[in-house]
């Protein structure tokens, strides 16, 4: 029996119902889009038997299939009613729309509205995996339900490792988020937590709601709770508020908003992180860390920021601090600035200064001290320049700079700097001449409290200089091969040269200057010094050579550097306290690259050619076997400074059991030739060792590190973590923020579920 759309029926309820038995709805991986307009499609009705009024009632019997672009039901037996355009289903009840799959003993559903409801359902979400079952599931809309009395899991099969059972949970689909009443969280059917209302993501997206406990140890070892709070505020805004509990200093506040938009001028973002500790009870003091980031456009070609920094006491990042960068931060940069630039040109105005935190320890030995640098109060540079003017490149620098500092001398400084150059460049060789001029004005003061200028010392002290270089260069290939693979290698000789005549620059003051490190781009440097207080004469020749291995689809396999500086004349310029030049300067060796697709290495080596000895070197190497398997290893050695080790690994132990870790060790060298004291000189920088464990739909982690947070204190957490992939994670401390920043390479297990 066959029945077609008669003339009375409107379009959007054209029915084609046959009198066969439909086969069972084939369902698709990912979901699919949801139409505009899905009532507007036609409506198909299958079943073996039909009876009713075709223009106001259908009763359908045995192996009925209703469907209407994404939504389909089939059932035992079903009625449609026309007018309302309601389906009524028992019996073996299978709908899905959009992706998702109920399945129930009665539906009932308003295929225009999307409401209704389905009892003694089980239910799959396609977006994220999610099942369980209930009931009753309410229907608000296509994409709203209300399922009372269910579970709800991301785990595949009928006896999930984890789920939620909760009196009622809200499913949006639109919105991403699901809300529940009282809930209770089940893992290996064992309640571990209970709550009166509880939020998450349906996707892993942002949204507002309270993110998983961390319970752990502070720096000083002693037991903190806190409990985040996220504030989805806009696309474009958030806020995360971090309450703390620390059961030796009291109750701590911290706030980080985060921001982003666009004015009629420009973009604009930034960040602000704020953190209050209102009494605390070790030192029965307000203490407080805040830090502070922002840029905006004004105009298309004028924009202001500033980067804001500061804290209450100097032991803070000692008390407070979970890393080991965070612990080591001591000079607190406070910036404002605003830039103007053109096509050719760019202005910077900026005020600058810093809050130092001395090193607890730095009262017993003052070799800790953290040195104050200078004030900027202001600092104005101007930059031009241009590329290919006629085969010239020129540019002009210019700063003007107030020096501020409460206990050395003060003053102003103005430079202008230019230079000129026409490189020649063919195939296989260039040659670059370059002239640069630099000119200094130095206005200094002399009423600074505790500060005399040396006897003779004149107030105003100018310097005007110019240098030559001439860099210069050939590049030679051939076709060889390397690790069993094609590739070009290249011969690259380059030799730098550079004059600057003598000035005494003894009577300018050290504002912003030290002298530059040694490395292979300072090696092709006209001036050994950062800053612009100091310009050394120069009579000097640098030669250099670098071989590359080049695959033969571009990529750099292997790359291996020389360089050294041979002085023609000693440099006389000296910063205060600096040593006497020597007529050559060490030699630099570099080797880099990657030896197979699992292995890659970095390395080099600075040899002090007067004194025929070692005076730093690096070498590290990876590998990354597969998914979860890398392994790093480096050690660094600088003379009378550091000979550190440093290991760290990802690597499965079994199917589902992952391993971590992490070793920082410090051996202190005092001297060419001296040993190294194993009690003073000898210190663990930084350990850490973990495991995981990776299941289908869900992870658990573990661990322990210890780090130096000051030369004499230490913070030892520890930490556990079980994820629910798609709800939450629960735990003591986070561990999963520190393998991430403890191991390169390190992989997440559960990658692509919710956010790290």
């Amino acid at each position: 029996m066959s029945w077609s759309s008669a003339k009375p029926f409107p379009p959007r309820h054209v029915l084609a119902l046959y009198a066969l038995a439909a086969a069972a709805p084939a369902y698709a991986q990912n979901v699919p889009p949801a139409p505009q307009n899905e009532e507007e499609l036609p409506l198909t009705i299958r079943a073996e038997e039909i009876g009713g009024r075709p223009d106001r009632r259908l009763d359908l019997n045995r192996n009925v299939e209703i469907t209407r672009g994404q939504t389909g039901i089939t059932s035992d037996t079903a009625c449609y009613l026309r007018v309302e355009d309601e389906v009524t289903a028992t019996g073996n009840v299978n709908m899905w729309r959009f992706g998702d799959r109920y399945k129930g003993d009665e539906l009932q559903l308003n295929l225009e509205t999307g409401k209704g409801y389905v009892l003694n359902p089980t239910y799959f979400l396609a977006a994220n995996n999610g099942q369980g079952q209930a009931s009753r599931i309410d229907f608000l809309g296509e994409q709203q339900a209300v399922v009372r009395d269910g579970t709800y899991s991301t785990c595949q099969g009928p006896d999930p490792d984890w789920y939620l059972k909760s009196s009622t949970l809200r499913l949006d689909t639109g919105r991403e988020i699901g809300t529940a009443g009282k809930t209770i969280i089940y893992f290996k059917d064992v309640p571990i937590i209970g709550t009166p209302a509880m939020s998450f993501s349906l996707s892993g997206q942002r949204r507002s709601g309270w993110l998983p406990p961390s319970i752990g140890f502070g720096s000083q070892g002693k037991a903190e709770v806190m409990v985040p709070y996220y504030v989805n505020i806009a696309p474009n805004r958030d806020l995360t508020l971090y309450p703390r509990m620390m059961f030796d200093r009291g109750f701590q506040l911290g706030a980080t908003g985060r921001y982003m938009g666009m004015t009629d001028g420009g973009m604009y973002n930034g960040e602000t992180h704020v953190e209050v500790l209102p009494d605390d009870r070790k030192t029965n003091t307000t203490r407080w860390r805040a830090d502070s980031l922002h840029t905006q456009s004004i105009k298309p070609n004028w924009s202001y920021g500033w980067n804001l920094h500061g804290a209450s006491d100097d032991e803070y990042p000692s008390d407070f601090s979970r890393t080991v960068s965070a612990s080591a931060e001591r000079q607190l940069l406070r910036e404002v600035r605003t830039d103007y630039y053109g096509q050719f040109w760019s202005l910077n105005v900026r005020a600058q200064n810093y809050q130092v935190l001395q090193d607890p320890a730095a009262a017993e030995n003052p070799s800790l001290s953290v040195p104050r640098p200078y004030d900027r109060l202001p600092q104005v540079n101007f930059h031009a320049g241009r590329y290919d003017v006629a085969g010239f490149d020129w540019a002009i620098d210019a700063e003007a700079t107030r020096f501020w500092h409460p206990d050395m001398v003060r003053g102003n400084r103005a430079v202008i700097n230019g230079q000129i150059s026409y490189p020649i460049v063919r195939p296989g060789w260039f040659v670059t001449p370059k002239l640069m001029y630099n000119a200094a004005q130095y206005d200094i003061d002399s009423n600074v409290r505790g500060v005399e200028l040396r006897p003779g010392l004149s107030n105003q002290v100018s310097r005007t200089l110019p240098t030559f270089s001439l860099d210069s260069g050939l590049i030679f290939e051939r076709q060889t091969s390397l690790f069993g693979g094609a590739s070009t290698q290249t011969l690259e000789p380059r030799l730098f040269y550079v004059y600057t005549p003598y000035e005494d620059q003894d009577d300018i003051p050290v504002f912003d200057t030290g002298r530059a490190g040694f490395n292979y781009a300072q090696l092709f440097s006209e001036n050994r010094y950062v800053g612009l207080d100091r310009v050394s004469d120069a009579n000097q020749l640098t030669a250099a050579l670098v071989s590359r291995f080049i695959q033969a689809d571009g990529a750099e396999r292997l790359r291996l550097a020389f360089g050294q500086r041979l002085y023609i004349d000693e440099p006389r310029v000296r910063l205060p306290g600096e040593t006497r030049q020597q007529s050559r300067s060490d030699i630099l060796l570099a080797a880099s690259g990657r030896i197979s697709e699992t292995w890659s290495f970095d390395s080099g080596v600075q040899y002090d050619a007067n004194g025929s000895s070692l005076y730093s070197s690096n070498a590290g190497v990876q590998w990354r076997a597969g998914q979860m398997k890398v392994v790093n290893a480096e050690y660094r050695y600088q003379r009378d400074s550091f000979r550190n080790i440093d290991l760290s690994a990802q690597w499965p132990i079994s199917q589902r059991w992952y391993g971590v870790g992490r070793v920082s060790y410090a051996l202190r060298s005092y001297g060419v030739g001296q040993a190294v004291n194993p009690s003073t000189g000898s210190k663990l920088i930084e350990s850490l060792i973990g495991l995981e464990y990776q299941a289908d739909c869900w992870v658990f982690r573990m661990g322990a590190q210890r780090f130096v947070t000051a030369a004499q204190t230490t913070s030892t957490p520890i930490f556990f973590q079980l994820e629910l992939n798609g709800l939450s994670r629960l735990g003591l401390g986070n561990p999963l923020d520190t393998f991430n920043k403890s191991i390169p390479g390190y992989t997440q297990l559960n990658t692509g579920v919710g956010r790290p």
